[in-house]
């Protein structure tokens, strides 16, 4: 389908729907645990970790049907947007029980929104797709997920810097990301994105200072983090904002302060500036 940026011709993917199903298999929860550098524990029966989700009901396409960026050519399920660059920009959750591995279950999908802007690189597109996600109790949890559509950066564009995390934290530690870790959770999450392993691509076509780490990876270490600093309670919700990326090679930092029934979250450059701020709440 050909791609656009008529306001009109976008709108008509709001309300779009898809359900997809799978198992929760351990096989993929094992294979994340060691992407993580710990043991495989999980068995049949467990609790499936919070955003591990993202393991399962993963999309699919012949590779004669990817974009340029690796991707599934636009106009199936997501909105034929007319912008190069797509990145997740952050999301929200809504958990009411958790899943067990060795289950069967149910996602549907649901376009909520698609909002052209102008910013300050150009124009942007933003898509909210909305995820509900059940098992034979029902809903096990709800997931709005952001979704924006850029131009290329020109060739003399500058980053922008973000705010410093500062040192009011009572739970910190260090990520080493390495170009195998980013593989795993690409070939985990049978995501193509070229972004994540093909370094000239991300340079020279998207203009990054190296290979990416995934956002959903970030947001899931956080989460991990959450829940650590509360005695491994399940949570009530959370939800995480990305405000630049992090490369392959330049070791980033987790930070987590407990305030009450909530638990503020960022991971930082190795500068210490902002690039992805969380809050769970139990």
């Amino acid at each position: 389908m050909q791609s656009t940026l008529d306001p009109d011709i976008l709108q008509t993917w709001v309300n779009k729907a898809e359900m997809r199903e799978d198992v929760l298999r351990a096989a993929p929860a094992n294979l994340m645990e060691m992407t993580l550098d710990r043991d495989a524990t999980l068995k049949i029966g467990d609790v499936l970790p919070p955003l591990w989700h993202w393991l399962y009901f993963l999309q699919s396409a012949p590779l004669s049907a990817l974009g340029r960026d690796g991707h599934p050519a636009r106009g199936g399920f997501l909105p034929p947007v007319a912008l190069p660059r797509r990145m997740w920009a952050g999301g929200r959750f809504g958990f009411f029980h958790p899943l067990h591995i060795g289950v069967q279950v149910q996602k549907h999908s649901v376009i909520k929104d698609v909002a052209l802007k102008t910013g300050r690189s150009g124009p942007l597109c933003f898509v909210t797709v909305r995820h509900e996600v059940q098992d034979t109790d029902g809903l096990a949890f709800w997931e709005e997920h952001d979704i924006v559509y850029r131009e290329d950066p020109a060739p003399d564009a500058t980053a922008r810097l973000t705010a410093p995390v500062g040192n009011d934290w009572q739970h910190s530690e260090t990520v080493h990301p390495t170009e195998v870790m980013l593989f795993r959770y690409s070939a985990l999450t049978f995501n193509g994105h070229r972004i994540h392993y093909d370094r000239d691509y991300a340079r020279n076509v998207e203009g990054h200072a190296g290979l990416v780490v995934h956002g959903p990876l970030i947001a899931t270490m956080l989460m991990d983090l959450a829940q650590r600093v509360s005695d491994g309670s399940m949570p009530r919700s959370f939800e995480f904002r990305a405000a630049s990326p992090l490369f392959e090679g330049a070791p980033f930092s987790l930070h987590a302060r407990r305030q009450g029934d909530a638990v503020n979250l960022s991971a930082a450059t190795s500068e210490g500036r902002l690039a992805m701020q969380a809050t769970a709440r139990f």
